[in-house]
């Protein structure tokens, strides 16, 4: 049949659902629809020729001319069979292709107005050669694709004219209706045989991935079922020589490691169990895995390994000098524990909480007593944990279960009896994964921990040797439950001297090493070091300290190598000073030294250490209101009122007219009000600023001062007040006013910094009265105000 066989201009229409058929393309097709079958019945009827045009959404029923490509094929039917179901299966032949014009409904059936379309009968060289391409790739195709018959190369290979050439591969690709479409509606055949060959190189490309995939996968399954089946040969073979999974295979392996390891009984009885769950598991379960990691893990425990402790107190006493200035407390603590050690192998080890703000050497604290007592330190970072199972370990019937980090730390250290540092224990969070400071409970328990359990493990392990240590910047984001069981030592800070003295012996000669300077290539004098440290940092440790050394040698280290020869060492004293560390942000100048109405100095105490703080107060006109500023929190502002109440209860032994309230406004605040406040100890602070304030009399300026106040004037005790006295000796402040009860307090603090201080022990608020404000100036009488 020729393109002129089939030149109408109107025909029954068929619309296709995701079926594209070409000139020269001859394949069945089954036919439902009522329309449909009344096409095939007219054609039948008359010429057998018909319209067959793909539709655009598939699930419309009723499609019109919009709902149609305009491209489609001119088709003769070749052959009807009527089904069971009263359907049709009809077998067409491409012939020509039309475009639609107009669809019209005639007497239940779609007709068709049609443009015939001339076939693209030229040929030329360029079309010859994209027919051999398009060839090559057909043939690829077909072999690399399952559902092609081989003969499909044959059927195409003696084809000459282009345009046939291009139509009968179109119609075997194996494409979607989109792409078909595309195809057909390019009328142009050398475009068509370009556009073929992009879609058989990308088919190409696939089929080779998708038989590589399957290759690869055939190989892996092959490769396991050798295994499978020699593993069972060799069962097999064990079996009828009656040594069946005793020293064979993995099982042996796993026992003659137990032969070598000292361990409870109740750990070789668990392990014999798992071995013959093992035994009794095929090689290729993924159960088989599980069982085989966990055994790893129990047999690499050090259930009876430890390390000797070497108890030498005056060794002991130099390692720990060595590494750390000061800290006597912790020193002498450390010593205590090597004497009981000596005394009695018997004694449990301590928990120990190193409380201090950042940079007074908590964490390098647990290496040296590490190396004090000759044994493995294994140190553990808490912060930000929330999910308990990270310290219990997770149960072994989820997937990559594993350890908690208590026992992980274990297995690394390798000994039962490691130097263990838990760090940053304040910052644990809980969430709805549990609560970790809980699981800790039994793991810092010395009456606890000689059973401690494991989810993963699910049996005992002994913890009462290891030597826990803990860290933290406060204390009072611990659980109370678990800081009951630890051993709590404050490290408030160091003093401007001590700072200097780790400065020379410690940080500066560290620095120089690791910037490969000698002691003649730079020289900090003592002036410029008190410099750094009182205004370059501001800190109760010495990490900012650390790093201005360091920067100062980087500078050095870097006029070494530039100037080379002409290089003659550096000297670094106060006045060069900003040369090299720049301006500096911080200066003590900037206390007030000037007796203020309305102003107080307290003392608090930050996760930095402790400091210095300001209360301001102003009276205005107004009805009795009080307005507290500076975020402060609830207790805080409680204790502005209990202040106000007692000022009021007392007004006239202060000074003040009994009604002065009824016509007057205070304002309190504490600046800084970016950073949240808390805490009654600042409630003499705000009482005298705020006494000063109505009555007119300053504050002295040369004292600070900390305590609680009552509703009775009663000065009660407070906390932090060793960091909060080097807080206010680090500001150059000598007279400190302090409650009665907090007098013990002071004896912690070292004689040096002691006897430079003046103390004031009170009771009441007025004795702080007293001893805080000025004697009132007439000028001030009258109004109060600064």
């Amino acid at each position: 049949m020729t393109e002129r066989d089939w030149d109408l201009s109107e025909a029954p229409l068929i619309p296709l659902r995701n079926v594209v058929v070409f000139p020269y393309h001859v394949l069945p097709l089954f036919v439902g629809r009522p329309k449909s079958l009344k096409s095939i019945e007219s054609a039948l009827a008359t010429n057998r020729k018909i319209v067959l045009v793909c539709q655009k959404d598939e699930s419309n029923e009723d499609p019109g001319l919009a709902d149609l490509y305009d491209i489609g094929v001119g088709a003769e039917i070749l052959q009807l069979l009527k089904l069971p179901d009263g359907s049709d299966r009809v077998l067409v032949e491409g012939v020509r292709r039309v475009r639609v014009t107009n669809v019209r409904s005639d007497d239940e059936l779609l007709v068709a107005s049609v443009e015939p379309l001339p076939a693209d009968e030229k040929t030329s060289t360029e079309r010859q050669a994209l027919m051999r391409v398009v060839l090559d790739q057909f043939s690829q195709y077909v072999e690399l694709s399952k559902k092609l018959p081989s003969e499909s190369v044959n059927n195409v290979s003696g084809v000459t004219e282009p345009d046939r050439f291009a139509d009968l591969i179109a119609g075997s690709l194996l494409l979607g209706a989109e792409d078909r479409q595309t195809l057909l509606a390019t009328l142009d055949a050398a475009e068509r045989l370009h556009r073929i060959a992009e879609l058989l190189a990308k088919e190409i490309y696939v089929l080779e991935l998708a038989r590589k995939i399957e290759s690869d996968v055939k190989a892996k399954i092959d490769q396991s079922q050798r295994e499978y089946y020699l593993r069972e040969q060799v069962r097999a073979i064990d079996k009828e020589l009656g040594e069946e999974g005793e020293e064979a295979g993995e099982v042996g392996e796993y026992r003659q490691k137990l032969e070598k390891i000292h361990m409870p009984a109740y750990v070789h009885d668990k392990i014999d169990e798992e071995l013959g769950r093992l035994a009794k598991t095929p090689a290729m379960s993924p159960e088989s895995s599980v069982i085989r990691t966990y055994l790893d893990w129990l047999v690499g425990l050090p259930w009876d390994i430890r390390t000797a402790d070497k108890i030498d107190l005056k060794r002991a006493r130099k390692v720990l000098d060595k590494d750390h200035y000061g800290l006597e407390e912790i020193k002498d603590r450390i010593l205590e524990y090597l004497a009981v050690r000596k005394l009695s192998d018997k004694a449990k080890g301590p928990i120990l909480c190193f409380v201090g703000p950042p940079g007074v050497g908590k964490t390098s604290l647990g290496k040296s007593i590490a190396e004090t007592l000759d044994r493995k330190f294994v140190h553990v970072s808490l912060g930000g944990i929330r999910d308990e199972a990270e310290v219990r370990g997770h149960r072994r019937t989820y997937v990559g279960a594993m350890p908690g980090r208590i026992i992980q730390g274990i297995k690394q250290a390798g000994t039962k009896n490691p130097v263990f540092l838990l760090d940053e224990i304040d910052k644990v969070g809980a969430d709805f994964r549990g609560d970790p400071t809980a699981a800790l409970l039994e793991a810092l328990d010395p009456e606890q921990n000689t059973q401690f359990s494991d989810h993963y493990i699910e049996i005992p392990f002994d913890l009462s040797e290891v030597l826990f240590l803990t860290t933290a910047n406060v204390s009072d984001t611990i659980p109370s439950a678990l800081l009951d069981r630890m051993e709590v030592i404050s490290l408030p800070g160091y003093t401007d001297e001590e700072k200097q003295q780790i400065a020379r012996h410690f940080l500066l000669p560290k620095a120089m090493h690791q910037h490969g300077l000698k002691p003649e290539d730079l020289v900090i004098d003592d002036g410029a070091v008190l410099a750094i440290i009182q205004q370059y940092t501001r800190e109760a440790g010495v990490r900012g300290l650390e790093r201005s050394l360091v920067r100062i040698c980087r500078k050095v280290a870097r006029a070494e190598v530039e100037q080379k020869k002409l290089f003659k060492g550096v000297t670094v004293n106060a006045d060069n000073l900003a040369g090299y560390l720049d301006l500096a942000p911080y200066s003590y100048t900037s206390l007030i030294k000037e007796a203020r109405v309305g102003v107080a100095c307290g003392l608090v105490v930050t996760q930095y250490g402790g400091d210095t703080v300001y209360v301001e107060s102003t009276r205005m006109d107004g009805k009795g209101n009080l307005q507290l500023t500076g975020q402060l929190g609830d207790v805080m502002k409680e204790s502005a009122q209990a202040a106000l109440s007692y000022i009021r209860t007392h007004a006239v032994d202060i000074g003040l007219d009994p009604h002065f309230i009824e016509k007057t406004d205070l304002h309190v605040h504490v600046p800084e009000g970016a950073v949240p406040k808390e805490g009654p100890s600042a409630g003499v602070t705000m009482a005298t600023a705020m006494v000063s304030a109505l009555t007119g009399r300053k504050v002295r300026s040369d004292i600070a001062m900390t305590g609680e106040i009552t509703l009775r004037g009663q000065v009660l005790p407070v906390g932090g007040i060793k960091a909060k006295v080097l807080g206010a000796y680090r500001a150059g402040i000598r007279k400190l006013i302090l409650p009665e009860e907090n007098r013990r307090d002071t004896s912690k603090i070292s004689p040096e910094i002691s006897k430079k201080l003046e103390f004031t022990f009170v009771n009441d608020i007025a004795q702080v009265f007293e001893k805080a404000l000025m004697p009132v100036e007439p000028a001030s009488v009258s109004r109060g105000r600064r």
